[in-house]
């Protein structure tokens, strides 16, 4: 009877968990929906204006900067983004055409598209595959630099093949987007804000702690990488290591796709920012979860091009003297006043 029981219990517990993510999917769906439709709306109202005034780019670049100053918590109204949407609008002038694909992925997906895709049937091949196949951002990206689409075209690869169940449990990741977490405010989002903004309260505090080893070079730190806008929390420089210093704040648990995403700001920070002279860039990743912190450090490999991701303890002795540790960071951050949480 027991075994039985078990056996029945198994088979409800995966009924639940896939309602559970069919209605994660069905909910962000629809948010990410509506906020597609927003961005086209914007698009076609730019595009129309532009046509009577004639002056151009000038009325997108004039709103972004109207915008921001007025929805000044909200990320998704940065230059980059705004000229994508005019040109989404001017791909797809019907919103009827835009509809079957809109809920389907997120922005900061659709954004990599238009501007990496060309052809419409290669745009909804992505579009379609991302979403089937769960890929992350960094996934999708792979997939167009190698030509996956082509190859599919010429027969040399085949993408028509039963969705595992592993792929079915990372769908809900093309849906999930920071676009439509800055624009809802969601919880995380809100506790990042504050975190952001004690954050530059205690800039100072924290500089003089760290015995002026590094001097700030500013918050919310706009770089262009591939996925759109992305913005630095705080951005340091390092006097004696000499290289540039990016940490950023997050509220939540930490997960891998955090630290690829760092991966690819420093890669920007390297292509707009550093200068000559200066060394790779260096990433601090703090993430506040429900009750401890996680630090990791990202740093480039010395073999070039990629980077490493460390906790605390596996630092090298001369990253281990010269960078804050995850104690000095929780404190003098201001991310933890708590003396249970657990600092690892």
């Amino acid at each position: 009877m027991s075994i039985s029981l078990s056996e029945e219990y198994t088979k409800l517990l995966e009924t639940v968990k896939e309602r559970v993510r069919t209605a994660h999917c069905e909910t962000l769906g629809t948010i990410n929906k509506e906020l597609v439709e927003l961005y086209w709306d914007i698009g076609r109202m730019i595009v129309e204006y532009q046509d009577d005034v004639d002056q151009g780019s000038l009325i997108a670049e004039r709103l972004a900067e109207d915008l921001q100053a007025e929805f000044s918590a909200l990320l998704g109204f940065s230059r980059r983004n705004v000229f994508t949407m005019r040109k989404f609008y001017s791909l797809y002038p019907e919103l009827t055409k835009v509809n079957p694909l809109s809920a389907q992925i997120g922005w900061s997906y659709k954004t990599i598209i238009l501007h990496r895709c060309k052809d419409r049937l290669e745009q909804e091949f992505y579009v379609r595959m991302a979403r089937r196949f769960g890929w992350s951002r960094e996934e999708l990206l792979r997939h167009i630099e190698n030509d996956s689409f082509g190859k599919e075209q010429a027969g040399v690869v085949s993408f028509d093949v039963p969705r595992t169940s592993e792929m079915r449990a990372n769908g809900w990741r093309t849906a999930r987007d920071e676009y439509i977490f800055d624009f809802l405010n969601l919880a995380d989002e809100e506790r990042e804000r504050e975190m952001e903004t004690t954050l530059s309260r205690r800039v100072e505090k924290f500089l003089r702690a760290m015995g002026g080893a590094f001097s700030s070079m500013g918050t919310q730190i706009c770089l262009e990488v591939e996925s759109g806008d992305r913005f630095i929390d705080l951005l340091l420089f390092h006097r004696r290591l000499r290289c540039l210093v990016a940490v950023e704040l997050k509220a939540g648990d930490f997960l891998p796709e955090l630290a690829e995403s760092m991966q690819s700001c420093l890669s920007a920070l390297d292509r707009q920012i550093r200068q000559e002279g200066e060394n790779p860039s260096i990433g601090i990743l703090l993430c506040e979860e429900k009750e401890r912190i996680v630090v990791k450090y990202i740093l480039p490999d010395c073999e070039g091009g990629s980077y490493r991701i460390l906790g605390a303890k596996k630092l090298s002795n001369r990253f281990r003297t010269e960078l804050p540790t995850p104690r000095q960071l929780a404190r003098f951050l201001g991310v933890s006043e708590s003396p249970d949480c657990k600092i690892d």
